[in-house]
């Protein structure tokens, strides 16, 4: 996950990427950074987000990111900013991180949810059907590959990746030609799995590639974003101080969704609580305040000299006084899908 990513995941699957941040000016101006404050940075990427905090006086930056790529492209400004700490580790991890560090109070955690350009323009990382490389799309290289989840799930369990992840109304069958093709020759490459989805599939003249929202699904079942985004929710929340910021920029439903009931459940809007919560117990006190309104758009001007910004928004929340909630696995796993070899 990095902040210079492809904000429509659908094109971005198959077609040319931005290497610019969006929204990043109201997601910094959203945190509310003050001189010598510390904030986290949990999606560094190319590092927009980390040397625009970094430049307002003495912050302190921890940033994050999951692959070794993208830690091996900041380690020159790691060298020379004595205020910036650079790890490799998951977003879903900040928590862990910051204990380690013996920061138990943030003034601010941006995540800029998605993948980046970078990812996407290396063939050999199986990202996009743009370019025929191996069916990886692992983002930080451990853990089943794409090509590992396509010929080992079992058919239903595929289709359900398909339609959960992708919102991929064609997954039934997708899956079944899959599972059919196999049973011949395995599936390694990405030209290989989009030519057979859309021998299956075929698309009309103008329409997306009808392989895209398969590979988005696969690529989010590979590195288990929601349920990082999940997490890094729970985490955010556990680390900040009162008064803290939390800003959160996603590109698709699937992501916005998790962010906006988490903070609207936080701030005690709808069923802020577990559904597990006794009968007439009272409601948890609120973890965090909506600052103005919300989702935050890009502008005219960004969507002009950027088509893709369109879909991005941006939401935030204001920690309050009130304690962490515990950890929610029953809201971790529904927004996860399990699959079986």
């Amino acid at each position: 996950m990095m902040t210079d990513r492809g904000p429509d995941d659908a094109l971005a699957a198959g077609g040319p990427i931005r290497h610019r941040p969006v929204l990043r000016e109201e997601a910094l101006d959203a945190l509310l950074l003050r001189d010598g404050g510390t904030y986290l940075d949990g999606t560094f990427g190319a590092g927009g987000y980390t040397r625009a905090m970094l430049a307002h006086p003495g912050t302190r930056v921890v940033a994050l990111d999951r692959d070794p790529t993208a830690i091996a492209g900041g380690a020159g400004l790691a060298a020379s900013e004595p205020r910036l700490t650079l790890v490799e580790a998951r977003f879903a991890t900040l928590g862990a991180v910051a204990d380690e560090l013996g920061l138990d109070r943030l003034d601010g955690v941006v995540l800029d949810i998605g993948v980046s350009s970078m990812q996407f323009d290396q063939a050999d990382r199986g990202f996009s059907f743009r370019f025929d490389g191996p069916l990886d799309m692992r983002m930080g290289g451990d853990g089943p590959s794409a090509a590992d989840i396509v010929n080992g799930a079992d058919e239903g369990d595929l289709a359900d990746i398909l339609y959960r992840y992708g919102e991929e109304r064609a997954s039934r069958r997708i899956a079944r030609a899959i599972c059919f093709d196999r049973r011949t020759a395995p599936f390694t490459s990405t030209k290989q799995l989009a030519d057979m989805i859309g021998r299956v599939m075929p698309g009309r003249p103008g329409d997306i590639h009808p392989a895209t929202r398969s590979f988005q699904a696969l690529r989010i079942a590979v590195n288990d974003e929601l349920g990082e985004l999940h997490d890094a929710l729970e985490a955010a929340e556990r680390v900040l101080a009162p008064g803290g910021r939390l800003a959160v920029v996603t590109f698709h439903s699937l992501e916005d969704r998790i962010v906006k009931r988490f903070l609207q459940g936080r701030a005690g809007r709808g069923d802020g609580g577990s559904r597990h919560m006794p009968a007439g117990a009272a409601p948890p006190a609120a973890t965090f305040a909506l600052p103005g309104r919300q989702p935050v758009a890009p502008g005219e001007a960004e969507i002009a000299a950027n088509p893709r910004a369109r879909s991005a928004k941006l939401r935030v929340g204001a920690r309050t006084e009130a304690p962490a909630r515990a950890p929610d696995p029953a809201a971790r796993a529904a927004v996860t899908v399990s699959w079986k070899r």
